[in-house]
């Protein structure tokens, strides 16, 4: 077996992915067709839940040089009453701005500081797989080239080659939106910089001040959308503002680039057939709004690496592998939700649609609604179930539903340990699993010892008033089991805490 893992695609998501695997121990080659980044900024935002797995790979401060924070995002155009950060629960209220073509080049820079192999000019043309491997075809610029590996993930984009070749139903709806985005210049000064909803659709312009290079997007509800293969031409962009905006804007040579999109809504029926995964647009598309594509497929990467890492290497238990379909599926499906959700909301409509709007507007003045929403569109608001085979839906032991924060994303708690300051992001550096134990009594660590070959084991002290005793946290940081001091039916705090162990880091002797 010449590799573990052949991640085809080498965008933000197939690089997390490679990192995450090589971390763990796999043997890992990312190929990609293109010879050289796309550099094409179609996402700008990283959220709340991507920062938070950033800190807990000690990559946070190389995302945050240079590139700022927002505390607010609107919510299917609504400017005047945003999304507030501030009333989340978590050590980074904030969304990062960073383009994708800097996520991508930061990534890749990881990707090299771990050994990961990234192969540009390799396209996946075809898949086989058996009962122990997947043999793949590579077209590269030398020929044809056959690779043998354990297992393949198509992180491939919506067009995804993995995904048809393995033969994955990607159900859902054709595009109904047609929209136009382009870096291209103006020679025209103070072009307001705006998002307008207007009669016949969206216009979105951001240039400078002095004029030149800037950002144009045009969204068109009643228009068909051409073939995406169809490139865009600058007249086609020149109209569609003309026709959305009302008025004609000098837009001109020279171009970044153009591209088109639409709401072309679908989820692939299942993320794993056999030996091959699917994550990031190869698994779901959804009309881009906010970024949350990009976020998803990046917590598509995090929750799939661990796993499969955990099962070449030896020591994962039986159905940990098919949890990543569980919990991711999950987890897309609500993400297109809110997609879907918040295009309806900006429908030019104005009978219907804007007098919803502003009853929306309305909702989000309230606290508790403003939460609700900043914490989905954030990734927050997850919860998975108990895993290896707990179903879709999340079906749960009483005994193991206890704590509140079973399935949640870990607190960041701060800690001191052997007399130094840390935090629990700071002790998932390693990317193993960690059993933080608070007790006096150190009866959790104890029972963890016979897993350190796998989880990190810490006693520490200085923890917040409130705060558990004890947490089993997964490698992506989501709890496993939780307790405190003394649960209701007087059980030790320990209880229960085997089945965790065993349920998600295998049996004590698998060796």
């Amino acid at each position: 077996m010449e590799y573990d893992v052949v991640v085809a695609g080498g965008g933000p998501v197939g690089l997390l992915l490679g990192c995450e695997l090589q971390r763990a121990g796999a043997r890992v080659l990312v190929v990609d067709r293109l010879t050289e980044p796309a550099g094409h900024d179609r996402a700008g935002v990283l959220h709340t839940r991507t920062v938070e797995y950033l800190d807990m790979r000690g990559l946070l401060s190389r995302f945050r040089e240079g590139n700022d924070t927002v505390t607010g995002l609107p919510f299917a155009g609504l400017f005047g009453r945003g999304l507030n950060h501030a009333l989340l629960t978590t050590r980074h209220p904030y969304s990062l701005l960073v383009p994708q073509s800097r996520t991508e080049e930061l990534l890749a820079q990881h990707a090299a500081e771990l050994g990961v192999p990234v192969h540009r000019g390799h396209e996946v043309s075809a898949l086989r797989q058996d009962d122990d491997g997947v043999d793949i075809s590579l077209a590269t610029p030398e020929g044809e080239r056959v690779v043998r590996a354990g297992y393949v993930v198509g992180c491939d984009g919506g067009r995804s080659t993995v995904r048809r070749l393995t033969g994955i139903g990607f159900p859902g709806h054709s595009a109904r939106v047609s929209a136009l985005i382009g870096y291209v210049t103006t020679r025209e000064k103070n072009v307001p910089r705006r998002w307008q909803r207007t009669p016949h659709g969206i216009v979105i312009l951001a240039f400078p001040p002095e004029g030149g290079i800037g950002r144009v997007v045009v969204v068109e509800y009643d228009r068909p959308h051409p073939s995406p293969d169809q490139p865009v031409t600058l007249e086609e962009l020149r109209a569609g503002v003309h026709r959305v905006y009302g008025r004609e804007l000098d837009l001109h040579e020279p171009v970044v680039w153009m591209s088109r999109f639409s709401d072309a809504t679908r989820q692939a029926e299942t993320y794993r057939r056999g030996r091959v995964f699917l994550a990031g647009d190869a698994a779901h598309i959804h009309f881009p709004i906010g970024g949350q594509g990009l976020n998803t497929g990046l917590h598509d990467a995090m929750n799939l690496g661990w796993k499969l890492a955990a099962h070449i290497v030896g020591w994962a238990p039986p159905g940990l592998l098919d949890t990543y379909h569980e919990e991711r599926h999950r987890a897309g499906r609500r993400m297109l939700h809110l997609t879907r959700a918040q295009l309806a909301l900006m429908h030019p409509d104005e009978q219907h649609v804007t007098a919803l709007r502003e009853i929306f507007e309305e909702l989000l003045a309230l606290d508790d609604t403003n939460r609700l929403l900043t914490a989905a569109l954030n990734g927050l608001d997850l919860r998975y179930g108990p895993g290896t085979g707990g179903g879709e839906d999340g079906e749960t032991d009483s005994r193991e539903t206890s704590h509140p924060l079973l399935g949640l994303f870990a607190p960041d708690l701060g800690l001191e340990v052997g007399g130094v300051s840390t935090r629990t992001a700071e002790l998932l550096r390693s990317g193993r699993g960690l059993l933080l134990d608070l007790t006096a009594h150190g009866g959790p660590a104890r029972t963890a010892a016979p897993w350190a070959d796998r989880i990190d084991t810490v006693t520490a002290r200085g923890a917040a008033a409130g705060s558990p005793a004890a947490l089993l946290v997964r490698p992506d940081g989501h709890v496993a089991w939780a307790v405190d001091e003394r649960t209701a039916d007087d059980r030790p705090p320990e209880d229960g805490l085997i089945d965790a162990l065993t349920r998600w880091f295998g049996p004590k002797d698998w060796r």
